[in-house]
């Protein structure tokens, strides 16, 4: 059974041209006793949030009617979490977050409340859940908790240059149709908002081949329209240490992904 609670307290996103980006609560939020406290505490995925507004700001702030803006959908499938919906609405509310609707469902709904809700990256620390998203044809990373918090003054998002010249390894078709599909946004927006002091960084990173590939990677991604800010060749290396350094929200990678190896 799936469950959708629209957050009053926000304006709605243009249902035709936002980019739906849903996460689940309990990595916004970390779990805590039910001790009368109305207020979750800050979780893994909290500065995430905070960096998606900032970038809706931006493009706010160079165009008032602007409908291209990130929309999102907080994800609900832990049936503890659920029995304390009004927890997580008021902990929304308390942090200043602009969550525009609060989903709840059943673990073997979710894939549902996703589809139902048109959403176009799904964004959890379950590392079930990635892999049954993005079968479902919707595009998802797995966030890592072992890593420093990101920072929320800039959206920093990470492309595996080996998924995007090779299309072809992504999951299903329709998972790497969604990977087209949000980095042309990406792009989009990265073209109203200008270069200077932009709250939206895109890296790239290809972990095998030399420079040619990571050179391949480099013209599909601006063929889509995607300016890269900064791009590592690792030709080989382990992930790990450059992803510690740069602390990107999420890595996007063959349609869904983790910030390990």
């Amino acid at each position: 059974m799936v469950s959708t609670i629209q957050n009053t307290d926000v304006k709605q996103k243009d249902a035709d041209r936002a980019v739906v980006v849903a996460v689940t609560s309990r990595a916004v939020f970390e779990p805590g006793p039910d001790d009368g406290d109305d207020v979750y505490g800050e979780g893994v995925a909290f500065p995430l949030l905070q960096a998606l507004q900032k970038v809706n700001g931006r493009l706010l702030e160079a165009n008032p009617a602007e409908s291209l803006l990130f929309d999102v959908v907080l994800i609900t499938t832990d049936s503890q979490q659920q029995q304390q919906s009004s927890r997580i609405i008021s902990s929304t509310r308390h942090y200043g977050l602009e969550v525009s609707r609060f989903c709840f469902s059943s673990e073997e709904d979710f894939i549902e409340s996703l589809q139902n809700n048109n959403v176009q990256l799904f964004l959890t620390t379950n590392g079930n859940e990635a892999p049954q998203a993005s079968q479902g044809g919707v595009l998802s990373a797995l966030l890592d908790r072992q890593i420093a918090f990101c920072p929320s003054e800039q959206l920093r998002v990470m492309f595996c240059g080996d998924a995007v010249i090779r299309p072809d390894a992504g999951p299903t078709p329709l998972s790497r149709r969604a990977a087209q599909s949000f980095s042309a946004q990406l792009g989009e927006m990265q073209q109203r908002i200008g270069v200077f002091g932009s709250p939206l960084s895109v890296v790239l990173v290809t972990s095998r081949g030399g420079r040619d590939s990571c050179g391949e990677a480099l013209r599909t991604l601006r063929s889509r329209g995607v300016s890269v800010d900064e791009a590592y060749c690792l030709a080989g290396a382990p992930r790990g240490p450059i992803l510690s350094l740069l602390r990107p929200h999420f890595l996007l990678s063959d349609g869904f992904s983790c910030l390990e190896d």
